[in-house]
């Protein structure tokens, strides 16, 4: 049905058109296409010509705009999004019916003549200067090819777009003269694909098969005749004959399509008859796009990929160059989140408290010795912010990310006051006796800065008194132990751990505060930043920076850098493992009991902060470092006594409230993974 165009003589006048007819084609173009007046204005052959010879001559095929693809490490797809709808497919991906089809309506001729149509200038030269009007325009598809890539150009500026549409005889040669350089370096049947991947179809679907998707839920190279036609009638007004809104018209310009093909001899009449009698079988696909429609929780780790593309300097030197990069698309995004991991970690934060409740989890899990996030999610849901009970703040990650200000980490903080005391040569078995409340020892922070002993620091429970070595004191969380650790560790080595950890600033941005109450985790962090620094301890010291993103493929599907994981020991071997034996010692006999893994190693530390307003368990294996809070996140009251998950929390700790939603993430995220062991450590 759909016969190959023969024929180039007319072509070749065209390509000869630079030397031979420019000030003839020039004057033609000023004096009956754009303007019927445009004599009378003064503007003649010659200044037209003039126009056209000193523009310059370096048109190039731009890159287009299209969807890029969010991939699991599984090759799963998250999301597909988009600056525009579009999918560029090579010209064996499409019909060739609906190829015959925009020939037949749009430039019959085309496959005989070259960038312009000499024989249809004149025609419309002559009907436009007997009727006074522009009624009818001489374009080729080579000049309305170049016409769009203007307009693509222009983006969503309206007022660039407005320019790129106007119909002046200026834009009109400089269309003439870039269609000449078109048609020199490509062939026509490459300007025909080109124009279908570039064209707009309405419904925010850019390109044939976006197009295709779109009304009929095909692919380009899979459409009919009828379907063909449709698409190919409404490059001309694709909101005047939008089948969506205007299904007669749309069908009226369909059947003047196939009464074309038949006229001119690609279909046969019987067959053009045939497809009229059909309906336009719309089968309209809504567009797919945006981490919105993500599933398992996925939309929050989705926008953080999308952060990293637009704030990452591997992406580009500049924020306008990564901007340019994630609008132009085409991007397939290999990232490192594992589904069974992100299963496993939805099922629980969305089992253990509901996304209505005023309270909300938040969890990440890291793989140690490599960065690689692994799954990330919230109980309450991705979402647009005036839905009840969803949200687009990501509490895992930083306010520049996407995220809020992060949150006290309490006493998981002090896993990190220890491995500074242990690099700085205190035992393990540094012992103190203590009471249940102390003042706070006197320390200097790193600028020489002093903290007098003022103020009293204590201990959860009155009955935690006595004398504790690290270990005692790791597993029922002695405040004033931590106190006189970091006083005898200096200030300063505590904040030069937490910075080797990858912690240099607080979640809002705002400078770490390097105080004595630090050790008590009153700087405001993220999970995803203790996750990390856990993943360090389980690393036996070797800290990565998390990545969200293993690959990106560009559109030429070639490799493009990503960031780096940057993996250095930002402490010994030994440090850290002793740092795991006894966070072990947590989870079988202290306060994380209750998040203890049956049949496999786990280490970690519980955290509640003053008046119990976030509770936190932080914890790993040897194969997963995990990080969960629970908080109260518009205007953060005590979590005692709130409705979480279905039932009334008495008193909240980390072990009890938290513990359980790490517990469970975890146990799904192993399931089938061989058990690892912990490097033993004697500790006295």
């Amino acid at each position: 049905m759909a016969a190959k165009r023969a024929g180039t003589g007319m072509r070749k006048f065209g390509h000869g058109l630079g030397l031979i007819g420019v000030s003839v084609v020039a004057g033609v173009v000023a004096a009956g296409i754009a303007l019927p007046a445009v004599a009378a204005a003064g503007l003649g052959a010659q200044s037209a010509a003039d126009d056209f010879q000193s523009l310059p001559d370096d048109f190039k095929t731009p890159a287009l705009s299209q969807a890029s693809t969010i991939l699991d490490a599984q090759g799963g797809t998250i999301a597909t999004v988009y600056d525009r709808d579009r999918t560029v497919v090579p010209g064996d991906q499409i019909s060739p019916l609906v190829k015959t089809a925009l020939v037949d309506i749009e430039d019959n001729r085309y496959y005989e003549h070259g960038a312009i149509d000499l024989k249809g200038v004149l025609r419309a030269v002559d009907k436009n200067a007997s009727s006074g009007t522009t009624a009818q325009g001489a374009s080729t598809l080579t000049q309305q090819y170049v016409k769009n890539v203007f307009v693509d150009e222009a983006g969503d500026d309206p007022v660039k777009v407005q320019e790129a549409q106007r119909q002046t005889v200026g834009r009109k040669i400089q269309e003439l003269k870039y269609a000449i350089k078109v048609e020199e370096t490509l062939s026509k049947d490459q300007i025909l694909t080109n124009y279908l991947n570039i064209t707009f179809f309405g419904e925010k679907a850019y390109g044939i098969e976006a197009a295709s998707r779109r009304y009929f839920g095909v692919h380009a190279k899979d459409l009919t005749l009828p379907q063909a036609a449709m698409l190919a009638g409404l490059v001309q007004s694709p909101s005047g004959y939008d089948p969506a809104v205007k299904p007669a018209a749309a069908k009226d310009r369909r059947d003047t399509v196939l009464r074309k093909m038949a006229e001119y001899g690609h279909i046969t009449k019987e067959q053009a008859e045939q497809a009229i009698a059909t309906p336009l079988g719309l089968n309209i696909q809504a567009p797919q796009q945006g981490c919105i429609l993500a599933k398992q929780g996925e939309g929050f780790f989705c926008d953080y990929v999308r952060k990293v593309v637009l704030t990452d300097p591997a992406f580009g030197k500049s924020a306008a160059e990564r901007l340019a990069l994630w609008k132009r698309g085409g991007l397939q995004i290999h990232t490192t989140l594992d589904p069974k991991a992100q299963a496993a970690l939805n099922d629980s934060v969305t089992s253990h408290v509901n996304a209505g409740d005023k309270a909300a989890t938040a969890m990440s899990i890291v793989q140690p010795g490599t960065g690689r996030i692994l799954a990330m999610g919230q109980s309450r849901p991705y979402g647009v912010e005036d839905k009840p009970d969803q949200t687009q703040i990501n509490y895992n990650v930083p306010k520049a990310m996407g995220g809020g200000l992060g949150f006290p980490t309490g006493s998981t903080f002090k896993p990190i006051v220890a491995a500074a005391a242990l690099e700085s040569g205190l035992s393990p078995s540094q012992s103190y006796t203590t009471d249940y409340s102390i003042p706070w020892p006197a320390m200097k922070d790193c600028s020489g800065g002093k903290f007098p002993s003022a103020g009293q620091v204590h201990n959860d429970s009155p009955t935690l008194t006595g004398q504790f070595d690290m270990k005692s004191a790791m597993a029922q969380s002695v405040n004033t132990y931590f106190a006189k650790l970091e006083a005898d560790t200096g200030l300063c080595g505590v904040a030069q751990m937490t910075n080797k950890l990858g912690i240099t600033e607080q979640a809002g941005g705002e400078k770490l505060q390097v105080v004595p109450s630090m050790t008590l985790g009153s700087n405001d962090l993220t999970p995803l930043a203790m996750a990390g620094v856990y993943a360090a301890f389980a690393a036996h010291g070797t800290y990565c920076t998390p990545t969200a993103i293993g690959s990106v493929t560009g559109p030429d599907g070639k490799q493009l850098a990503v960031p780096q994981a940057n993996c250095s020991a930002v402490m010994s071997a030994n440090t850290a493992d002793t740092v795991t034996a006894m966070l072990k010692g947590v989870v079988e006999d202290g306060t994380g009991k209750a998040a203890g893994l049956t049949g496999r190693d786990s280490a970690g530390k519980t955290g509640t902060t003053n008046g119990s307003l976030q509770v936190w368990f932080v914890g790993y294996t040897p194969e997963m470092a995990g990080a969960t809070v629970v908080s109260d996140t518009d205007n953060p009251k005590s979590l005692d006594g709130q409705r979480i998950g279905g039932k009334t929390v008495g008193q909240a700790f980390g072990g009890t409230l938290a513990g359980p939603i790490w517990r469970d993430a975890m146990d799904g995220a192993l399931n089938g993974t061989p058990a690892g062991t912990f490097t033993s450590v004697p500790l006295p």
